[in-house]
Protein backbone atom coordinates (compact mmCIF):
# COMPACT_ATOMS: atom_id res chain seq x y z
CA UNK A 1 0.00 0.00 0.00
CA UNK A 2 1.24 3.53 -0.66
CA UNK A 3 2.43 5.49 2.31
CA UNK A 4 0.26 8.56 2.92
CA UNK A 5 0.06 10.88 5.94
CA UNK A 6 -2.80 9.70 8.13
CA UNK A 7 -2.47 12.20 10.99
CA UNK A 8 -5.50 14.34 11.68
CA UNK A 9 -6.68 16.73 14.40
CA UNK A 10 -9.78 14.51 14.71
CA UNK A 11 -9.68 12.62 18.03
CA UNK A 12 -9.50 8.86 17.48
CA UNK A 13 -10.07 5.84 19.70
CA UNK A 14 -7.58 3.02 19.14
CA UNK A 15 -9.04 -0.41 18.49
CA UNK A 16 -5.92 -2.32 19.57
CA UNK A 17 -5.84 -3.92 16.11
CA UNK A 18 -2.54 -2.58 14.82
CA UNK A 19 -3.35 -2.96 11.13
CA UNK A 20 -6.76 -1.31 11.45
CA UNK A 21 -5.35 1.52 13.53
CA UNK A 22 -2.71 1.96 10.83
CA UNK A 23 -5.27 2.10 8.04
CA UNK A 24 -7.41 4.64 9.90
CA UNK A 25 -4.47 6.67 11.17
CA UNK A 26 -5.17 6.00 14.84
CA UNK A 27 -8.49 4.23 15.24
CA UNK A 28 -12.22 4.96 15.11
CA UNK A 29 -13.65 8.48 15.43
CA UNK A 30 -13.98 9.30 19.11
CA UNK A 31 -17.47 10.44 20.16
CA UNK A 32 -18.94 9.47 16.77
CA UNK A 33 -20.52 6.47 15.09
CA UNK A 34 -18.83 3.75 13.06
CA UNK A 35 -20.73 1.23 10.93
CA UNK A 36 -19.36 -2.31 10.47
CA UNK A 37 -20.98 -4.14 7.58
CA UNK A 38 -20.45 -7.61 6.28
CA UNK A 39 -21.91 -11.01 5.58
CA UNK A 40 -22.00 -13.70 8.28
CA UNK A 41 -18.56 -14.91 9.34
CA UNK A 42 -16.67 -11.76 8.38
CA UNK A 43 -15.60 -10.93 11.95
CA UNK A 44 -17.86 -7.97 12.75
CA UNK A 45 -18.62 -9.05 16.32
CA UNK A 46 -14.99 -9.97 17.02
CA UNK A 47 -13.78 -6.57 15.81
CA UNK A 48 -16.37 -4.68 17.85
CA UNK A 49 -15.73 -6.63 21.05
CA UNK A 50 -11.94 -6.46 20.61
CA UNK A 51 -12.09 -2.67 20.39
CA UNK A 52 -14.13 -2.55 23.61
CA UNK A 53 -11.63 -4.75 25.45
CA UNK A 54 -8.72 -2.57 24.30
CA UNK A 55 -10.46 0.64 25.34
CA UNK A 56 -11.32 -0.73 28.77
CA UNK A 57 -7.85 -2.17 29.45
CA UNK A 58 -5.48 0.33 27.83
CA UNK A 59 -7.35 3.62 27.42
CA UNK A 60 -9.35 3.67 30.64
CA UNK A 61 -12.66 3.86 28.75
CA UNK A 62 -15.35 1.50 30.10
CA UNK A 63 -17.31 -0.23 27.37
CA UNK A 64 -20.84 -1.55 26.91
CA UNK A 65 -21.75 -4.32 24.48
CA UNK A 66 -25.42 -4.34 23.49
CA UNK A 67 -26.22 -7.78 22.07
CA UNK A 68 -29.25 -8.22 19.80
CA UNK A 69 -28.52 -11.77 18.60
CA UNK A 70 -26.24 -13.68 20.98
CA UNK A 71 -26.49 -13.92 24.74
CA UNK A 72 -23.74 -12.34 26.86
CA UNK A 73 -22.84 -15.81 28.14
CA UNK A 74 -22.22 -17.12 24.60
CA UNK A 75 -20.24 -14.00 23.72
CA UNK A 76 -18.03 -14.45 26.78
CA UNK A 77 -17.55 -18.14 26.02
CA UNK A 78 -16.61 -17.43 22.40
CA UNK A 79 -14.20 -14.64 23.39
CA UNK A 80 -12.45 -16.95 25.84
CA UNK A 81 -10.70 -18.53 22.87
CA UNK A 82 -8.75 -15.31 22.31
CA UNK A 83 -5.83 -14.05 24.38
CA UNK A 84 -7.80 -11.09 25.74
CA UNK A 85 -8.14 -12.30 29.37
CA UNK A 86 -11.61 -10.77 29.53
CA UNK A 87 -12.24 -12.40 32.90
CA UNK A 88 -9.69 -10.00 34.37
CA UNK A 89 -11.86 -7.00 33.49
CA UNK A 90 -14.30 -6.02 36.22
CA UNK A 91 -17.95 -5.40 35.44
CA UNK A 92 -17.50 -1.66 35.73
CA UNK A 93 -14.93 -1.81 32.87
CA UNK A 94 -16.72 -4.07 30.38
CA UNK A 95 -20.48 -4.57 30.55
CA UNK A 96 -22.94 -6.62 28.49
CA UNK A 97 -26.56 -5.76 27.87
CA UNK A 98 -28.82 -8.57 26.66
CA UNK A 99 -31.15 -6.86 24.19
CA UNK A 100 -32.29 -9.94 22.30
CA UNK A 101 -35.85 -10.07 21.12
CA UNK A 102 -37.90 -13.24 21.37
CA UNK A 103 -38.27 -14.53 17.80
CA UNK A 104 -41.86 -15.53 18.60
CA UNK A 105 -42.71 -11.96 19.64
CA UNK A 106 -45.54 -10.39 17.68
CA UNK A 107 -45.33 -6.61 17.55
CA UNK A 108 -48.37 -4.39 17.63
CA UNK A 109 -48.45 -0.65 17.60
CA UNK A 110 -45.43 1.60 17.55
CA UNK A 111 -42.00 0.26 18.45
CA UNK A 112 -39.00 2.39 19.33
CA UNK A 113 -35.57 2.28 20.94
CA UNK A 114 -36.30 4.70 23.76
CA UNK A 115 -36.28 2.02 26.45
CA UNK A 116 -32.98 0.59 25.19
CA UNK A 117 -31.34 4.00 25.17
CA UNK A 118 -32.55 4.63 28.69
CA UNK A 119 -30.79 1.44 29.86
CA UNK A 120 -27.59 2.46 28.06
CA UNK A 121 -27.74 5.86 29.76
CA UNK A 122 -28.16 4.20 33.13
CA UNK A 123 -24.95 2.22 32.54
CA UNK A 124 -23.23 5.43 31.51
CA UNK A 125 -24.17 7.13 34.75
CA UNK A 126 -23.26 4.13 36.90
CA UNK A 127 -20.02 2.95 35.22
CA UNK A 128 -18.91 5.90 33.14
CA UNK A 129 -19.27 4.03 29.84
CA UNK A 130 -17.48 5.81 26.97
CA UNK A 131 -17.64 3.17 24.24
CA UNK A 132 -20.74 1.32 23.07
CA UNK A 133 -21.31 -1.47 20.58
CA UNK A 134 -24.74 -2.18 19.11
CA UNK A 135 -24.18 -5.65 17.67
CA UNK A 136 -26.57 -6.81 14.90
CA UNK A 137 -28.82 -3.74 15.10
CA UNK A 138 -30.58 -4.97 11.96
CA UNK A 139 -31.93 -7.92 13.98
CA UNK A 140 -34.13 -5.75 16.16
CA UNK A 141 -35.04 -3.30 13.41
CA UNK A 142 -36.28 -6.20 11.31
CA UNK A 143 -39.30 -6.25 13.63
CA UNK A 144 -40.39 -2.98 12.07
CA UNK A 145 -42.28 -3.36 8.83
CA UNK A 146 -42.40 0.35 8.09
CA UNK A 147 -39.14 1.61 6.45
CA UNK A 148 -39.91 5.11 7.65
CA UNK A 149 -40.06 3.86 11.23
CA UNK A 150 -36.71 2.14 10.78
CA UNK A 151 -35.11 5.37 9.58
CA UNK A 152 -36.72 7.29 12.43
CA UNK A 153 -35.29 4.98 15.08
CA UNK A 154 -31.85 4.90 13.52
CA UNK A 155 -31.80 8.67 13.47
CA UNK A 156 -32.93 8.66 17.10
CA UNK A 157 -30.04 6.33 18.00
CA UNK A 158 -27.48 8.30 16.00
CA UNK A 159 -28.49 11.67 17.45
CA UNK A 160 -28.52 10.27 20.99
CA UNK A 161 -24.98 8.89 20.56
CA UNK A 162 -23.67 12.21 19.27
CA UNK A 163 -25.40 14.11 22.06
CA UNK A 164 -23.66 11.99 24.70
CA UNK A 165 -20.26 11.92 22.97
CA UNK A 166 -20.03 8.12 22.91
CA UNK A 167 -17.62 6.27 20.65
CA UNK A 168 -20.11 3.93 19.03
CA UNK A 169 -19.89 0.90 16.76
CA UNK A 170 -22.93 -0.49 14.97
CA UNK A 171 -22.68 -3.87 13.25
CA UNK A 172 -25.09 -4.94 10.54
CA UNK A 173 -25.39 -7.81 8.10
CA UNK A 174 -25.39 -7.16 4.38
CA UNK A 175 -25.96 -9.18 1.25
CA UNK A 176 -24.43 -8.61 -2.17
CA UNK A 177 -26.01 -7.43 -5.40
CA UNK A 178 -25.11 -9.04 -8.70
CA UNK A 179 -22.45 -6.38 -9.19
CA UNK A 180 -20.94 -7.19 -5.79
CA UNK A 181 -22.13 -4.04 -4.06
CA UNK A 182 -23.48 -4.53 -0.51
CA UNK A 183 -27.12 -3.88 0.22
CA UNK A 184 -29.29 -4.34 3.27
CA UNK A 185 -31.96 -2.88 5.49
CA UNK A 186 -29.63 -0.18 6.82
CA UNK A 187 -28.11 1.06 3.56
CA UNK A 188 -29.08 4.62 4.42
CA UNK A 189 -26.93 4.39 7.59
CA UNK A 190 -23.80 4.55 5.45
CA UNK A 191 -24.62 8.19 4.67
CA UNK A 192 -25.32 9.00 8.30
CA UNK A 193 -22.28 7.63 10.11
CA UNK A 194 -18.86 9.28 10.19
CA UNK A 195 -16.96 6.05 9.51
CA UNK A 196 -18.06 3.06 7.43
CA UNK A 197 -16.03 -0.18 7.38
CA UNK A 198 -16.87 -3.16 5.21
CA UNK A 199 -15.71 -6.70 5.92
CA UNK A 200 -15.72 -9.49 3.38
CA UNK A 201 -15.31 -13.26 3.57
CA UNK A 202 -15.00 -15.44 0.48
CA UNK A 203 -13.72 -18.85 -0.55
CA UNK A 204 -11.26 -18.88 -3.45
CA UNK A 205 -10.41 -22.31 -4.82
CA UNK A 206 -11.19 -23.81 -1.43
CA UNK A 207 -9.12 -21.30 0.57
CA UNK A 208 -10.75 -18.89 3.03
CA UNK A 209 -9.96 -15.22 2.38
CA UNK A 210 -11.10 -12.35 4.59
CA UNK A 211 -10.59 -8.65 3.95
CA UNK A 212 -11.47 -5.24 5.35
CA UNK A 213 -11.92 -1.86 3.70
CA UNK A 214 -12.65 1.59 5.08
CA UNK A 215 -15.35 2.93 2.76
CA UNK A 216 -15.55 6.39 4.33
CA UNK A 217 -14.05 8.33 7.20
CA UNK A 218 -15.05 11.95 7.63
CA UNK A 219 -12.50 14.51 8.66
CA UNK A 220 -9.34 12.48 8.11
CA UNK A 221 -7.21 10.72 5.53
CA UNK A 222 -7.22 6.91 5.47
CA UNK A 223 -6.06 3.99 3.38
CA UNK A 224 -8.80 3.31 0.83
CA UNK A 225 -7.58 -0.03 -0.49
CA UNK A 226 -8.80 -3.40 0.73
CA UNK A 227 -6.55 -5.06 3.30
CA UNK A 228 -6.37 -8.77 4.21
CA UNK A 229 -7.95 -9.79 7.50
CA UNK A 230 -7.38 -12.81 9.74
CA UNK A 231 -8.98 -14.16 12.88
CA UNK A 232 -6.22 -15.61 15.01
CA UNK A 233 -5.38 -16.36 18.65
CA UNK A 234 -5.16 -12.65 19.45
CA UNK A 235 -8.42 -11.84 17.68
CA UNK A 236 -8.57 -9.86 14.48
CA UNK A 237 -5.35 -9.09 12.66
CA UNK A 238 -5.23 -6.73 9.69
CA UNK A 239 -2.36 -7.10 7.25
CA UNK A 240 -1.43 -3.47 6.97
CA UNK A 241 2.33 -2.95 6.86
CA UNK A 242 3.88 0.49 6.88
CA UNK A 243 7.40 -0.45 5.85
CA UNK A 244 8.79 2.91 4.76
CA UNK A 245 10.02 4.25 8.05
CA UNK A 246 13.33 2.44 7.70
CA UNK A 247 15.50 0.83 10.36
CA UNK A 248 16.90 2.88 13.25
CA UNK A 249 20.02 4.70 12.10
CA UNK A 250 19.15 4.50 8.40
CA UNK A 251 20.44 2.14 5.75
CA UNK A 252 23.28 -0.12 6.87
CA UNK A 253 26.53 -0.72 4.96
CA UNK A 254 27.49 -3.67 7.16
CA UNK A 255 28.34 -6.82 5.26
CA UNK A 256 26.96 -10.20 6.30
CA UNK A 257 28.48 -13.50 5.26
CA UNK A 258 26.37 -15.76 3.07
CA UNK A 259 27.92 -18.75 4.82
CA UNK A 260 29.84 -19.64 1.63
CA UNK A 261 33.26 -18.01 1.38
CA UNK A 262 33.44 -18.15 -2.41
CA UNK A 263 30.04 -16.45 -2.72
CA UNK A 264 31.11 -13.69 -0.34
CA UNK A 265 34.06 -13.02 -2.64
CA UNK A 266 31.70 -12.70 -5.62
CA UNK A 267 29.84 -9.97 -3.70
CA UNK A 268 32.96 -8.23 -2.51
CA UNK A 269 32.26 -9.09 1.12
CA UNK A 270 28.76 -10.57 1.43
CA UNK A 271 25.17 -9.30 1.65
CA UNK A 272 24.19 -5.91 3.05
CA UNK A 273 22.46 -6.02 6.44
CA UNK A 274 18.78 -5.24 6.08
CA UNK A 275 18.70 -6.20 2.40
CA UNK A 276 16.19 -8.41 0.64
CA UNK A 277 17.96 -11.34 -1.04
CA UNK A 278 16.15 -13.50 -3.59
CA UNK A 279 17.30 -17.01 -4.56
CA UNK A 280 15.61 -18.47 -7.62
CA UNK A 281 15.99 -21.82 -9.28
CA UNK A 282 14.38 -25.04 -10.36
CA UNK A 283 13.85 -27.88 -7.87
CA UNK A 284 17.10 -29.44 -6.70
CA UNK A 285 19.38 -26.51 -7.50
CA UNK A 286 20.42 -26.20 -3.80
CA UNK A 287 18.28 -23.20 -2.78
CA UNK A 288 17.63 -24.67 0.67
CA UNK A 289 21.34 -25.46 1.04
CA UNK A 290 22.24 -21.80 0.54
CA UNK A 291 19.49 -20.84 2.99
CA UNK A 292 20.93 -23.20 5.59
CA UNK A 293 24.45 -21.86 5.10
CA UNK A 294 23.18 -18.30 5.59
CA UNK A 295 21.17 -19.26 8.69
CA UNK A 296 24.22 -21.00 10.17
CA UNK A 297 26.45 -17.97 9.55
CA UNK A 298 23.80 -15.63 10.98
CA UNK A 299 23.52 -17.61 14.21
CA UNK A 300 27.30 -17.78 14.56
CA UNK A 301 27.37 -13.98 14.29
CA UNK A 302 24.94 -13.82 17.19
CA UNK A 303 21.90 -12.77 15.13
CA UNK A 304 18.60 -14.31 16.18
CA UNK A 305 17.35 -16.12 13.07
CA UNK A 306 13.98 -17.45 11.93
CA UNK A 307 13.77 -20.16 9.25
CA UNK A 308 10.31 -20.45 7.65
CA UNK A 309 10.02 -23.62 5.60
CA UNK A 310 7.02 -24.46 3.42
CA UNK A 311 8.52 -27.58 1.84
CA UNK A 312 10.00 -29.65 4.67
CA UNK A 313 9.78 -30.24 8.39
CA UNK A 314 12.59 -28.86 10.58
CA UNK A 315 13.94 -32.37 11.22
CA UNK A 316 14.20 -33.01 7.48
CA UNK A 317 15.89 -29.68 6.79
CA UNK A 318 18.48 -30.29 9.52
CA UNK A 319 19.16 -33.88 8.37
CA UNK A 320 19.54 -32.88 4.72
CA UNK A 321 21.88 -29.97 5.46
CA UNK A 322 24.16 -32.18 7.53
CA UNK A 323 25.08 -34.02 4.31
CA UNK A 324 27.04 -30.91 3.25
CA UNK A 325 28.44 -30.24 6.73
CA UNK A 326 25.90 -27.51 7.61
CA UNK A 327 24.57 -28.55 11.03
CA UNK A 328 21.79 -26.33 12.40
CA UNK A 329 21.08 -28.62 15.35
CA UNK A 330 23.22 -26.76 17.92
CA UNK A 331 21.73 -23.39 16.91
CA UNK A 332 18.21 -24.78 17.19
CA UNK A 333 18.93 -26.30 20.61
CA UNK A 334 20.42 -23.04 21.91
CA UNK A 335 17.42 -21.00 20.79
CA UNK A 336 19.50 -18.86 18.44
CA UNK A 337 17.54 -20.39 15.55
CA UNK A 338 13.78 -20.91 15.38
CA UNK A 339 11.80 -22.79 12.76
CA UNK A 340 8.35 -22.03 11.40
CA UNK A 341 7.28 -25.04 9.36
CA UNK A 342 3.92 -25.25 7.62
CA UNK A 343 2.42 -26.47 4.40
CA UNK A 344 1.35 -23.55 2.23
CA UNK A 345 -1.97 -25.26 1.55
CA UNK A 346 -2.79 -25.35 5.29
CA UNK A 347 -3.97 -21.74 5.32
CA UNK A 348 -4.07 -18.61 3.27
CA UNK A 349 -0.96 -16.61 2.49
CA UNK A 350 -1.94 -13.78 4.85
CA UNK A 351 -2.11 -16.24 7.74
CA UNK A 352 1.46 -17.36 7.11
CA UNK A 353 2.66 -13.77 6.80
CA UNK A 354 1.17 -12.83 10.16
CA UNK A 355 2.58 -15.92 11.87
CA UNK A 356 6.04 -15.16 10.51
CA UNK A 357 5.79 -11.54 11.62
CA UNK A 358 4.59 -12.53 15.09
CA UNK A 359 7.45 -15.02 15.57
CA UNK A 360 10.01 -12.54 14.24
CA UNK A 361 8.81 -9.82 16.62
CA UNK A 362 8.67 -12.16 19.61
CA UNK A 363 12.18 -13.48 18.94
CA UNK A 364 13.68 -10.08 18.03
CA UNK A 365 14.90 -11.69 14.83
CA UNK A 366 17.73 -10.01 12.86
CA UNK A 367 17.78 -12.49 9.95
CA UNK A 368 14.84 -14.23 8.29
CA UNK A 369 14.79 -17.11 5.79
CA UNK A 370 11.62 -17.97 3.84
CA UNK A 371 11.91 -21.15 1.75
CA UNK A 372 10.20 -20.94 -0.68
CA UNK A 373 8.08 -17.79 -0.78
CA UNK A 374 6.62 -19.00 -4.09
CA UNK A 375 4.72 -21.67 -2.14
CA UNK A 376 2.38 -18.90 -0.97
CA UNK A 377 1.05 -18.64 -4.52
CA UNK A 378 -0.50 -22.10 -4.43
CA UNK A 379 -4.16 -22.82 -5.04
CA UNK A 380 -6.45 -20.14 -3.68
CA UNK A 381 -3.65 -17.65 -2.96
CA UNK A 382 -2.45 -16.66 -6.43
CA UNK A 383 -4.25 -13.31 -6.31
CA UNK A 384 -2.78 -12.24 -2.96
CA UNK A 385 0.63 -13.92 -2.92
CA UNK A 386 2.49 -11.07 -4.61
CA UNK A 387 1.12 -8.56 -2.11
CA UNK A 388 2.09 -10.86 0.77
CA UNK A 389 5.68 -11.20 -0.45
CA UNK A 390 5.98 -7.47 -1.08
CA UNK A 391 4.64 -6.56 2.37
CA UNK A 392 6.98 -9.09 3.97
CA UNK A 393 10.03 -7.51 2.34
CA UNK A 394 8.83 -3.99 3.21
CA UNK A 395 8.17 -4.98 6.80
CA UNK A 396 11.63 -6.56 7.15
CA UNK A 397 13.34 -3.53 5.65
CA UNK A 398 11.43 -1.23 7.97
CA UNK A 399 12.94 -3.09 10.92
CA UNK A 400 16.43 -3.68 9.59
CA UNK A 401 15.86 -7.44 9.24
CA UNK A 402 17.91 -9.20 6.56
CA UNK A 403 15.53 -11.46 4.65
CA UNK A 404 16.60 -14.29 2.35
CA UNK A 405 13.73 -15.80 0.42
CA UNK A 406 13.66 -18.41 -2.32
CA UNK A 407 11.35 -18.72 -5.26
CA UNK A 408 10.79 -21.80 -7.34
CA UNK A 409 11.13 -21.49 -11.11
CA UNK A 410 9.45 -23.73 -13.64
CA UNK A 411 12.58 -23.84 -15.79
CA UNK A 412 16.28 -24.42 -15.33
CA UNK A 413 17.65 -21.87 -17.78
CA UNK A 414 19.77 -19.16 -16.18
CA UNK A 415 18.92 -16.69 -18.93
CA UNK A 416 15.18 -16.83 -18.10
CA UNK A 417 15.08 -13.98 -15.60
CA UNK A 418 11.53 -13.95 -14.22
CA UNK A 419 9.78 -15.18 -11.10
CA UNK A 420 6.23 -16.51 -10.63
CA UNK A 421 5.39 -13.85 -8.04
CA UNK A 422 7.17 -11.09 -9.97
CA UNK A 423 9.02 -10.09 -6.81
CA UNK A 424 12.46 -9.84 -8.36
CA UNK A 425 12.04 -6.08 -8.73
CA UNK A 426 11.70 -5.55 -4.98
CA UNK A 427 14.76 -7.64 -4.10
CA UNK A 428 18.06 -5.86 -3.53
CA UNK A 429 20.09 -8.91 -4.49
CA UNK A 430 19.05 -11.65 -6.90
CA UNK A 431 20.96 -14.93 -7.18
CA UNK A 432 19.89 -17.47 -9.77
CA UNK A 433 20.65 -21.18 -9.44
CA UNK A 434 20.38 -23.33 -12.54
CA UNK A 435 21.40 -26.57 -14.18
CA UNK A 436 23.96 -26.92 -16.95
CA UNK A 437 23.50 -30.18 -18.86
CA UNK A 438 26.65 -31.30 -20.67
CA UNK A 439 27.95 -34.69 -21.71
CA UNK A 440 25.08 -36.55 -20.08
CA UNK A 441 25.50 -34.76 -16.74
CA UNK A 442 23.45 -32.20 -14.85
CA UNK A 443 25.62 -29.76 -12.93
CA UNK A 444 24.57 -26.87 -10.69
CA UNK A 445 25.49 -23.33 -11.65
CA UNK A 446 25.24 -20.04 -9.76
CA UNK A 447 25.12 -16.52 -11.11
CA UNK A 448 24.34 -13.10 -9.65
CA UNK A 449 21.71 -11.30 -11.69
CA UNK A 450 21.77 -8.10 -9.66
CA UNK A 451 23.00 -6.67 -6.38
CA UNK A 452 22.14 -3.05 -5.69
CA UNK A 453 24.80 -0.79 -4.27
CA UNK A 454 27.77 -3.15 -4.60
CA UNK A 455 30.15 -4.54 -7.18
CA UNK A 456 29.47 -8.19 -7.96
CA UNK A 457 30.87 -10.87 -10.22
CA UNK A 458 29.29 -11.52 -13.61
CA UNK A 459 30.66 -15.06 -13.80
CA UNK A 460 28.65 -18.27 -13.91
CA UNK A 461 30.28 -20.50 -11.28
CA UNK A 462 29.77 -24.22 -10.69
CA UNK A 463 28.19 -24.93 -7.29
CA UNK A 464 29.69 -28.01 -5.64
CA UNK A 465 28.01 -29.77 -2.72
CA UNK A 466 30.70 -31.80 -1.03
CA UNK A 467 30.70 -33.82 2.17
CA UNK A 468 32.79 -31.27 4.02
CA UNK A 469 31.99 -27.95 2.38
CA UNK A 470 29.77 -26.06 -0.04
CA UNK A 471 31.95 -24.21 -2.51
CA UNK A 472 32.06 -22.55 -5.91
CA UNK A 473 34.66 -23.67 -8.41
CA UNK A 474 36.66 -21.20 -10.46
CA UNK A 475 35.27 -20.56 -13.91
CA UNK A 476 36.77 -22.85 -16.56
CA UNK A 477 36.13 -22.16 -20.22
CA UNK A 478 37.40 -23.77 -23.39
CA UNK A 479 36.71 -22.48 -26.88
CA UNK A 480 34.38 -19.83 -25.48
CA UNK A 481 32.27 -22.40 -23.59
CA UNK A 482 32.07 -22.83 -19.83
CA UNK A 483 32.71 -26.47 -18.88
CA UNK A 484 31.56 -28.18 -15.71
CA UNK A 485 31.54 -31.66 -14.23
CA UNK A 486 33.07 -34.56 -16.14
CA UNK A 487 33.63 -32.54 -19.29
CA UNK A 488 35.69 -30.10 -17.30
CA UNK A 489 37.55 -32.94 -15.60
CA UNK A 490 38.30 -34.61 -18.94
CA UNK A 491 39.44 -31.36 -20.52
CA UNK A 492 41.60 -30.50 -17.53
CA UNK A 493 43.07 -34.04 -17.54
CA UNK A 494 43.80 -33.78 -21.24
CA UNK A 495 45.50 -30.44 -20.70
CA UNK A 496 47.48 -31.85 -17.78
CA UNK A 497 48.66 -34.80 -19.91
CA UNK A 498 49.58 -32.44 -22.74
CA UNK A 499 51.47 -30.23 -20.31
CA UNK A 500 53.26 -33.26 -18.89
CA UNK A 501 54.21 -34.39 -22.43
CA UNK A 502 55.54 -30.94 -23.22
CA UNK A 503 57.47 -30.93 -20.00
CA UNK A 504 59.05 -34.28 -20.83
CA UNK A 505 59.96 -33.05 -24.30
CA UNK A 506 61.46 -29.94 -22.78
CA UNK A 507 63.49 -32.00 -20.31
CA UNK A 508 64.80 -34.22 -23.15
CA UNK A 509 65.73 -31.19 -25.23
CA UNK A 510 67.43 -29.67 -22.22
CA UNK A 511 69.42 -32.86 -21.70
CA UNK A 512 70.46 -32.96 -25.36
CA UNK A 513 71.55 -29.34 -25.26
CA UNK A 514 73.50 -29.85 -22.06
CA UNK A 515 75.33 -32.86 -23.61
CA UNK A 516 76.11 -30.90 -26.76
CA UNK A 517 77.38 -27.97 -24.72
CA UNK A 518 79.58 -30.29 -22.71
CA UNK A 519 80.88 -31.79 -25.96
CA UNK A 520 81.60 -28.37 -27.37
CA UNK A 521 83.27 -27.29 -24.17
CA UNK A 522 85.46 -30.41 -24.33
CA UNK A 523 86.37 -29.63 -27.92
CA UNK A 524 87.18 -26.06 -27.00
CA UNK A 525 89.40 -27.29 -24.18
CA UNK A 526 91.22 -29.64 -26.54
CA UNK A 527 91.76 -26.83 -29.02
CA UNK A 528 93.09 -24.64 -26.24
CA UNK A 529 95.56 -27.38 -25.36
CA UNK A 530 96.65 -27.74 -29.01
CA UNK A 531 97.02 -23.98 -29.27
CA UNK A 532 99.19 -23.84 -26.21
CA UNK A 533 101.38 -26.66 -27.54
CA UNK A 534 101.71 -24.96 -30.91
CA UNK A 535 102.54 -21.65 -29.29
CA UNK A 536 105.13 -23.37 -27.08
CA UNK A 537 106.72 -25.08 -30.10
CA UNK A 538 106.79 -21.79 -32.00
CA UNK A 539 108.53 -20.09 -29.08
CA UNK A 540 111.08 -22.86 -28.86
CA UNK A 541 111.78 -22.60 -32.58
CA UNK A 542 112.24 -18.85 -32.31
CA UNK A 543 114.67 -19.31 -29.40
CA UNK A 544 116.66 -21.92 -31.26
CA UNK A 545 116.85 -19.65 -34.31
CA UNK A 546 118.13 -16.78 -32.22
CA UNK A 547 120.71 -19.01 -30.58
CA UNK A 548 121.83 -20.27 -33.94
CA UNK A 549 122.16 -16.72 -35.31
CA UNK A 550 124.18 -15.65 -32.30
CA UNK A 551 126.43 -18.72 -32.57
CA UNK A 552 126.99 -18.13 -36.26
CA UNK A 553 128.03 -14.50 -35.67
CA UNK A 554 130.42 -15.46 -32.89
CA UNK A 555 131.98 -18.19 -35.04
CA UNK A 556 132.58 -15.77 -37.92
CA UNK A 557 134.33 -13.33 -35.64
CA UNK A 558 136.43 -16.08 -34.19
CA UNK A 559 137.53 -17.21 -37.66
CA UNK A 560 138.67 -13.75 -38.63
CA UNK A 561 140.64 -13.42 -35.44
CA UNK A 562 142.21 -16.67 -36.08
CA UNK A 563 143.17 -15.57 -39.61
CA UNK A 564 144.63 -12.36 -38.34
CA UNK A 565 141.88 -10.23 -39.70
CA UNK A 566 140.19 -7.53 -37.78
CA UNK A 567 136.61 -8.15 -36.62
CA UNK A 568 133.85 -6.52 -38.62
CA UNK A 569 133.61 -2.78 -38.11
CA UNK A 570 137.26 -2.24 -36.95
CA UNK A 571 139.94 -0.32 -38.98
CA UNK A 572 143.35 -1.63 -40.19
Amino acid sequence: MPEIPLHSPLSKAATGIAGLDGITGGGLPRGRTTLLEGAPGCGKTVLALQSLVHGARHDGEPGLFVAFEESPERLMANAAGFSWAMDELTEDKLLFLDARVDPDLITSGDFDLSGLLAMVQAHMQRSGVRRVVFDALDAVLSLMEDPAAVKREVHRLHNWVLAHGLTTVITAKVDRNEDGAPHGQLDFLQYMVDCSIRLRHSIRQGVSQRSIRVAKYRGTAFEENEAPLLIGPAGLEVAYVSGHAGPPGGVSSERLSSGIEDLDVMFGGGYFRGAGILLTGAPGTAKTTLCGAFAKASCQRGDATLFASFDSRPEEVIRNLRSVNVDLGPELDSGQLEFYAARAISGNAEFHLMRIRALAEAGQVRCLVVDPVSALAKQGNSEVAHGVAERLVDWCKGRGITVLFTSLLDHAHPEAVSTPLHISTIADTWINLSYLVQGGERNRALSIIKSRGTHHSNQVRELLLENTVVRLSEVYSAGGEVLMGTLRWERERSERLAAMQKERQYDAAQRRLRAHILSLEAQVQALHSELEMAQSEAAELSSEQADQNQESTAARIDRRVMRGSKPDGQGA
